[in-house]
């Protein structure tokens, strides 16, 4: 499965909001350098679709709010 993201970083809490649209919308509290966001995102999505962190792979926008993700 391929999904669009929307990630907001720096929130006051780590939470999958939902989709809008096409996009899926997350907020994390990690700040967005050296793939901390990038980290929390995978490990967010992981326990959101009950999927070990090994299956799910950032396709693009790795320094982007706006992600591709492919979950295996």
């Amino acid at each position: 499965m391929i999904i669009e993201v929307k990630v907001s970083t720096k929130a006051s809490k780590n939470s999958v909001e939902g989709f809008e649209g096409e996009v899926l919308k997350i907020k994390c509290t990690a700040v967005p350098e050296k793939g901390k966001a990038n980290e929390s995102v995978i490990a967010l999505l992981a326990e959101y679709y009950g999927v070990p962190k090994s299956r799910i792979t950032i396709l693009r926008g790795k320094t982007s709010s706006r992600k591709t993700i492919q979950i295996n």
